[in-house]
């Protein structure tokens, strides 16, 4: 457990997810994803210097694949990560810094096919520094710094552990968001539901009508419920706030470099795998896990959870979203996925789950019991697996 007894670190992600639902994670300028965020730029800046001088007069080949979005609390949420609700980078289509899905334009793709391979590896090979640099100074920092603070006292590393772990969950963090979209539908106000439902995905939200900005929250929230809270506690488990660090910060790269367009397609390969690779027994976790909560969930069921991750999980792009996005839309009974458009583009996210009902904003508020519902289990699960061997 790299600097604490496995005992000790249960305690201390119990007690970090206890944190966040309470806390939630606070806007702050020093909020370590941010510094990541700035870390990845500078890097990316200093590796590609060459080349940007070269793309500074390029038109862009489309405004989702290239710009944030902007969001209430400043230009700096689009690299707080581990607050900004947003979809994982799939193999055919990948999330832009707010999480959502972006078809590329075809000649952006085709352009770097024909890239020559000299061209592509490196690419491919800056892209390789840019994770490996990144990956290591959060995890090397966060490992300095704990152990630094357990050198002065235990008790105050046991805090500053407990900490840092808990900026890397944001369950509340979702909620919020996603009640900020409730609320202004629950009154019918349909422009303040647009936007706000605009702060969290990319998708052009400014036609969207109530089952459509519905969809869009809970698709997010879905989907974020393994890289918010499953993912980073199952680090977090393995080697406290270091590793938990070390998983944040290839998820910020997924975030700012995992496109598949043309300035990234082959510069943010590796930072694109690595987040599939680190999410992918996380995302099958929290499919089982969904399925337990909707055991216990009035107006849930767990039967259709299951179902509906065996029947349309492997349809989405994806290696890991589909599983609890089909999760949540089958324990709900209704349908995720459709048409999305991205100024000009249209893209086609595939069908999850059944549509016993028309979508309405009620979902939302099951969507985040569901998100909590995790949390629970896994807090609970932690706390009796600690008392168990320790009077077992």
């Amino acid at each position: 457990m790299l600097l604490f007894s496995w005992q000790e670190t249960a305690w201390m992600v119990i007690a970090a997810i206890v944190v966040d639902w309470i806390v939630g994670d606070p806007r702050w300028p020093t909020h370590p994803v941010i510094w990541i965020g700035r870390l990845i730029s500078r890097l990316e800046k200093r590796l590609r210097s060459g080349e940007m001088k070269q793309q500074v007069s390029a038109p862009k080949e489309s405004e989702e694949s290239s710009q944030h979005i902007p969001t209430p609390q400043g230009s700096e949420q689009s690299l707080q990560h581990a607050t900004a609700p947003r979809e994982s980078a799939a193999s055919e289509q990948h999330a832009n810094a707010t999480g959502e899905y972006a078809t590329p334009a075809p000649a952006a793709v085709s352009h770097q096919a024909q890239a020559a391979p000299s061209d592509r590896r490196r690419q491919r090979l800056q892209g390789v520094a840019l994770t490996v640099l990144t990956v290591g100074a959060a995890f090397s920092v966060m490992f300095a710094i704990v152990k630094l603070c357990l050198l002065i006292h235990p008790w105050l590393g046991y805090a500053v552990n407990v900490w840092f772990i808990s900026t890397t969950i944001a369950v509340k963090g979702l909620k919020d968001a996603a009640m900020l979209v409730y609320r202004p539908l629950s009154e019918g106000n349909m422009e303040d539901a647009r936007k706000y439902v605009g702060y969290i995905v990319g998708r052009d939200t400014t036609r969207l009508d109530e089952p459509e900005i519905v969809r869009a929250t809970v698709e997010t929230v879905s989907e974020n419920t393994v890289d918010a809270f499953v993912s980073p506690i199952v680090f977090a488990l393995l080697g406290g706030a270091p590793l938990a660090m070390l998983y944040r910060a290839a998820n910020t790269l997924d975030s700012m470099v995992g496109y598949k367009n043309a300035k990234y397609l082959h510069f943010g390969w590796a930072s694109a795998r690595l987040d599939d690779v680190l999410n992918y027994i996380p995302a099958r976790l929290t499919g089982l896990m969904i399925v337990c909560v909707c055991a216990f969930g009035k107006g849930l069921s767990a039967a259709r959870a299951a179902k509906s991750i065996v029947t349309f999980a492997s349809r989405h792009p994806s290696p890991n979203s589909g599983i609890p996005e089909s999760a949540v839309a089958g324990a709900i009974g209704i349908e995720l996925g459709g048409l999305n458009r991205y100024g000009e583009v249209v893209s086609d996210r595939a069908r999850m789950g059944w549509p016993l009902r028309e979508r309405s904003r009620g979902d939302i508020v099951l969507t985040i019991r569901i998100c909590y519902g995790v949390s629970y289990l896994a807090a609970g699960g932690l706390l009796c697996a600690v008392i168990a061997t320790m009077y077992g």
